[in-house]
């Protein structure tokens, strides 16, 4: 008598799961990695959005002719703020993201993760913000033309991940109820 063989598609290696939910980690920890490398890649549009928005780059926000001019020294706060406030939005936006996978395992990894990613985004935007101010914005000379002259507003959207990370996990553990200890016997 021969002896019953299993199917060869069905038996690969043993895959690892997680014991508390059954799914693979593999999976899981690929997931993981997009917590970096989405930050990283909105960088591109950010960059963009800026060059778009920003006075000395297409100007959209306000318009003013005078404004337009990337080596007006009048143009150089407003230019540095909507940087800023668009890293910080994303910043949040990242948070509250992360916030929405609290209860999950992995959370600290997550975590360390987009604020990475959101520290290579910010990188991202700003250079991608220069090359587009070289490429469709006027010639300028020198260090003079759209730039950032407030490098710290680079650390708004890791900064803002990570605070508002900490507060949103801060006010979830204080709305909870404490367990009540087992019943003695």
């Amino acid at each position: 008598m021969t002896k019953p063989t299993s199917n060869l598609l069905d038996s690969g290696p043993a895959r690892d799961t997680d014991p508390d939910t059954g799914t693979d980690t593999g999976s899981r920890d690929r997931k993981l990695w997009l917590w970096l490398a989405v930050p990283a890649a909105s960088g591109l549009g950010l960059g963009l959005v800026w060059w778009l928005l920003a006075p000395g780059g297409l100007n959209v926000i306000s318009g003013n002719p005078a404004l337009a001019d990337p080596t007006a020294s009048a143009g150089r706060l407003p230019r540095d703020l909507v940087l800023a406030g668009l890293l910080l939005l994303s910043g949040c936006f990242t948070a509250v993201l992360l916030d929405s996978k609290v209860r999950k395992p992995g959370h600290g990894i997550r975590t360390f993760l987009a604020v990475l990613g959101g520290a290579v985004g910010a990188l991202v935007a700003w250079q991608v913000g220069l090359l587009a101010a070289q490429w469709w914005g006027p010639a300028s000379s020198g260090g003079e033309g759209f730039s950032l002259r407030a490098a710290s507003a680079l650390l708004l959207w890791p900064g803002a991940t990570a605070l508002v990370t900490f507060l949103l996990t801060l006010f979830g553990l204080m709305g909870r109820q404490p367990e009540a200890p087992p019943l003695a016997p």
